[in-house]
């Protein structure tokens, strides 16, 4: 087994702690009911994101190559599902002492992974750079995805906390009305992202400059 491990640190703590569904709705939930509510939603996502981690370290390398249309719909779902949770973040009222909206629950934590594109190109391009020496042993590969899932409960904790923080200050309209902005927007633009517009729109944007 051959990892550089500073590449390899770098590049899972950035992509892992920086904005992105999990992360976002999770500070979301955060905020709209409490740390202690979104733990299962976080359960769900760490469950899911452990399931997707090992199955593409067992198919990093043949996936693409055996289903080479799967990409464009997965990002089609995928961001279709992220543009919801932003849309639903964008209309959250934080009435916490009598709220009708219930906590996402661990399935849907679940599934959000499961059509969490960024999830799998992270997982794909992880299996098949920095760890591909250990795909072909299963303790191994069990261990590191153990260790990444970690990685990934501690990140949509801390963002849940984060959320949960600042969570007495939303009474007011314009504090509540800027942090479901922000959070929306930051779906928004993941969702965008994952479709694979983003350059078209970079691109759109640097002409018309």
């Amino acid at each position: 087994m051959s990892i550089d491990l500073i590449p390899f640190l770098s590049f899972v703590l950035i992509t892992t702690f920086t904005p992105g569904p999990n992360n976002i709705s999770s500070a979301s939930m955060g905020v709209l009911h409490g740390y202690k509510k979104t733990v299962k939603y976080c359960l769900g996502i760490a469950t899911g994101f452990f399931g997707v981690m090992l199955l593409c370290g067992l198919i990093s390398n043949t996936l693409l190559h055996i289903l080479p249309g799967v990409e464009t719909p997965l990002r089609i779902v995928g961001a279709g599902y992220i543009l919801w949770l932003a849309f639903e973040t964008l209309h959250t009222s934080y009435t916490f002492e009598d709220t009708d909206q219930k906590p996402l629950g661990f399935a849907r934590g679940v599934l959000l992974q499961v059509l969490n594109l960024k999830a799998i190109v992270y997982g794909l391009t992880l299996y098949s750079t920095f760890l591909s020496s250990i795909t072909d042993n299963l303790t191994l590969l069990i261990s590191f995805t153990s260790f990444l899932t970690c990685l990934s409960f501690c990140s949509t904790s801390t963002w849940a906390l984060f959320g949960a923080s600042i969570r007495a200050y939303l009474h007011q309209p314009r504090i509540r009305q800027g942090v479901n902005l922000v959070l929306a927007l930051l779906l928004v633009y993941t969702a965008i992202d994952l479709s694979g517009l983003l350059p078209v729109i970079q691109r759109m944007l640097g002409n018309g400059a």
